[in-house]
């Protein structure tokens, strides 16, 4: 290669590096907090771990690497557009398909890792995902225990756990074991065995993994079992101040990944009469590294008549790229699974149009006239919406009122203002369109394996991805803000625009001013968006991703559920429940103290109805016992009725459902906190997360504050460097935001403390950034 080529071709590997790695980084984070809840809840080790976080990037590369060579072609190739070198190239006698040669040769370098990824890497990283996951095997099992919620993941096991305390062993604090093991095959000290379950209570359990056999190995502290007969009046209870017990997990199998992504190529080769999921795969891996080739030659021409959409037009033109691309091949994909399209024809399709497209606009590169197409949409945009905003401002007249003319004000948007915030909210909803998008993308086909195995209809993945973008919306804000502030200012920097700037007089504190204040209206407007819409979002689609995972929804208060904790110290078991009547049959009703934990009165009943008269409920049928240190009080109403006070749970309490955190708003988990806290138990977690709800919207502010002198300090690199500044930021961010997080989880620091401290730590950074700055 030449100078002209080599030159070329670094300026695309570099934009392409930064582009890929951003992709990268948006895709990664979805998967991170999952492997920290492993790292601080079970006994995984922190290498485990970290041989985790490694195994998750090269599944994100196959389809990462081809939107970074199309960024990285877009980037260079407008860069130079817009600079006039496009024009000096051609002014001397070189035509501008000269710059498809180091276009090519980057594409084919890009094709050629696409390709490493997507047939070797990818499903070996696959296998050893499998590996270590099947290693951890019951570890896992602690890190899926949630307080407070009553899992029967473990056979004719129910497990009711208050406070679950990370650390090495994993410790739970007020547990009940429920046995609904048959009576004949039940294993207990009693003699005679009734129908109901088995229950035993713990103040404290000690967990060690037994990942070996799928099983975890409880060290009960201070326990105590109980047992009904036959005989009502017959009832066991032994208590022990240590007690060994063993939770069997369901049977897991050998783990195998979808879609026969973790096969080796070789062996899908290798078959004589594949089945369709191993076709898709197989050319799908085929596919993907030639779309590297394919978009690059696309974004070429695109490139090069961006005369004056630079960087913008890059990433708005990168992101419509990978939106076709991707929905086309999901779309195909679909068609073929319904025996509608043959696999090889799904999958090679996309890559013919975009091939067509290629042929096409490179042809037309060298056409006279040729015309500026993302430029003309650009002024398109422009031109109507500056109609717009002068027919709002002037409430629909054709002039600008005197009043208006004769003064300006200081809160209205001036000329340095509208100049600023036009290009930071640009940059800031293409990025965050970018982020959702791509995160979505990520999504469906992460997902499409489950939804095709579990007969989920294709719509139910749909509206799970519209009900996820809220949270998208919500996690990916701060990251946009600090993105936008670095390219927008490291723009001006480049073109000297600051030098200008500051040679009118206008300081660099001046100009980042209507940043900070748009930014702190962002921050108000997301503490709202999650108030109004992330939380009941997340509701639903939580139950739709349970749903497309074949897993029940994570909730106890519901009717299909038989297990369900009262508002105080109780809990209720029953067989089944009719609402609109307000009966519950076959109900048993566990009220318990703790310090320590040991059952205080045990009711059975073969029914039992709600009469809002007396606002509590009637038994009908059954028997009473108050356990006491010496002898129990035991009562019998068979054939009679009773009613008990205190229970005045009422049918509506049996439908409700149990929300997470993420699924309540500040004012809910307010109220959830308070209710717990009057029933002793450890809110501490709670607490962190409602000081969260704070302090999370406000870091779309602090990375604005703390953007601005970084994109002051190295705009003079151009946009690009800015990018590769905010991925140090973005994970130090992140790294201090999920450490004071467990150390507030695990009460070592206070909630406030715990939730507040990422977000002071970072604004003094910037504070004092900003006044080393020479304005």
């Amino acid at each position: 290669m030449g100078i002209l080529s080599r030159t070329v071709f670094w300026e695309i590997a570099a934009s392409a590096a930064l582009g890929s790695l951003l992709f990268i980084f948006v895709l990664f984070l979805q998967k991170a907090s999952q492997l920290f809840s492993i790292l601080v809840n079970s006994s995984a080790t922190p290498e485990t771990v970290g041989s985790l976080f490694l195994l998750l990037l090269p599944a994100t590369l196959p389809l990462t690497l081809p939107l970074g060579a199309v960024a990285g072609t877009l980037i260079a190739l407008s860069r130079m557009s817009s600079d006039g070198e496009v024009t000096a190239l051609r002014a001397g006698g070189a035509p501008a398909r000269r710059l498809a040669r180091p276009v090519t040769a980057f594409a084919l370098a890009a094709m050629a890792l696409t390709g490493a990824c997507s047939l070797w890497l990818t499903p070996w990283a696959n296998q050893e995902t499998i590996r270590v996951i099947n290693q951890l095997g019951a570890a896992q099992l602690t890190a899926e225990i949630q307080p407070r919620v009553f899992d029967e993941s473990f056979p004719n096991k129910v497990l009711f756990v208050e406070d679950v305390l990370a650390g090495q062993p994993v410790r739970w604090n007020n547990v009940l074991v429920a046995d609904l093991t048959p009576p004949e095959q039940r294993q207990s000290a009693a003699t005679e065995r009734g129908a109901g379950p088995s229950v035993t209570l713990a103040s404290e359990a000690v967990v060690v993994p037994d990942p070996e056999n799928n099983r975890l190995q409880l060290s009960l502290l201070r326990s105590s079992t109980y047992e009904a007969g036959p005989d009502p009046q017959s009832y066991h209870k032994v208590s022990s101040p240590t007690r060994e017990q063993v939770l069997e997990g369901r049977p897991r199998g050998e783990v195998r990944a979808k879609l026969y992504s973790a096969t080796p190529t070789m062996a899908l080769l290798g078959e004589a009469d594949p089945p369709l999921e191993a076709r898709i795969e197989l050319h799908q891996r085929l596919a993907l590294p030639l779309a590297c080739l394919l978009l690059a030659l696309c974004g070429m021409p695109l490139g090069i008549s961006s005369r004056k959409g630079g960087k913008s037009a890059a990433l708005v033109i990168t992101v419509f790229f990978a939106f076709l691309y991707y929905m086309s091949l999901v779309s195909l994909i679909g068609l073929a699974r319904e025996g509608r399209l043959a696999a090889e024809v799904a999958v090679w399709l996309p890559n013919v149009g975009f091939a067509l497209m290629a042929v096409v606009l490179l042809a037309r590169l060298e056409r006279p006239g040729d015309a500026d197409v993302v430029d003309w949409v650009r002024g398109w945009a422009a031109h109507h919406w500056g109609r717009l905003r002068g027919t709002i401002q002037n409430g629909g007249g054709g002039r600008v009122p005197a009043a208006l003319n004769g003064r300006r004000y200081f809160l209205l948007p001036q000329v340095i203002d509208t100049f600023v915030l036009s290009g930071f909210l640009f940059y800031f909803l293409t990025l965050l369109t970018s982020f959702v998008l791509l995160t979505e993308v990520f999504n469906f086909f992460e997902l499409l394996g489950d939804t095709f195995k579990n007969n989920i209809a294709m719509g139910e993945l749909l509206r799970y991805l519209v009900f996820l973008a809220p949270k998208l919306v919500y996690d990916a804000a701060p990251v946009s803000a600090l993105v936008a502030v670095l390219v927008t200012f490291g723009v001006l920097a480049k073109n000297n625009e600051i030098t200008a700037f500051k040679a009118c007089g206008v300081s660099l504190h001046r100009l980042a001013l209507p940043v900070f204040v748009a930014s702190l209206a962002l921050s108000g407007a997301l503490f709202v968006f999650d108030y109004g819409i992330v939380t009941r979002a997340n509701i639903i689609q939580d139950a739709l991703r349970d749903k497309i995972k074949g897993r029940p929804a994570q909730t106890y208060l519901s009717p299909d559920r038989k297990w369900i904790h009262g508002t105080g110290k109780r809990i209720f078991y029953y067989r089944f429940f009719e609402p609109d009547q307000g009966i519950l049959g076959g109900v048993s009703v566990y009220e318990y103290e703790t310090g320590p934990m040991r059952l205080r009165r045990h009711i059975y009943a073969e029914s039992a109805r709600w009469e809002p008269r007396l606002n509590t409920w009637v038994f009908q049928n059954g028997w009473s016992r108050d356990v006491r240190e010496g002898e129990d009080q035991y009562r019998n109403f068979q054939g009679e009725t009773a009613t008990f006070a205190g229970i005045e749970e009422d049918p509506a309490y049996f439908r409700k459902e149990v929300r997470t955190y993420k699924q309540m708003d500040y004012a809910q988990l307010r109220d959830y906190i308070a209710e717990l806290r009057q029933s002793g138990f450890n809110t501490v977690p709670l607490q962190v997360q409602f000081h969260k709800k704070f302090a999370a919207p406000l870091f779309v502010f602090i990375m604005a504050l703390l953007a601005a002198p970084f994109a002051f300090l190295t705009g003079s690199r151009g946009a690009m460097m800015g990018v590769g500044v905010s991925f140090g930021v973005a994970i130090a961010y992140f790294v201090a935001n999920s450490l004071f997080e467990q150390l507030g989880n695990a009460g070592q620091l206070p909630p406030e403390m715990a939730a507040w401290s990422p977000n002071a730590a970072f604004t003094l950074v910037g504070a004092y950034l900003l006044t080393r700055l020479r304005t």
